[in-house]
């Protein structure tokens, strides 16, 4: 599947569930985002890249070309505690149609 085709697929799937989480009680209760049921984006994208990274130092590569520390990447991916900002999820997503295509931009 194209990489645009799973992340609309996702999005279409979450505005299922949106409709069923919890509304912040007070107007403009701007909180951050974490990942969870309510980004199905984020978890379309993640689980792409859970699987573009299992080869041995893969986790490692991208980290560089991030020009974050791999811990960093773990967090975003695997603990679920963190999201990237706007420039590294758009540069995460160029990694991975890159990856994708048969070029490796961390090498």
């Amino acid at each position: 599947m194209d990489l645009a085709e799973v992340l609309t697929e996702a999005a279409e799937e979450g505005l299922k569930h949106a409709e069923k989480l919890v509304k912040p009680r007070r107007r403009g209760a701007y909180r951050t985002l974490r990942p969870g049921a309510g980004t199905p984006m984020w978890n379309a994208c993640a689980q792409l890249l859970r699987a573009e990274l299992k080869p041995y130092g893969a986790k490692v590569r991208l980290a560089r070309y991030l020009g974050l520390p791999k811990q960093r990447v773990t967090d975003f991916l695997r603990n679920g505690s963190r999201m990237p900002d706007a420039e590294t999820l758009l540069r995460i997503l160029h990694w991975l149609a890159a990856k994708r295509s048969g070029r490796d931009l961390s090498l």
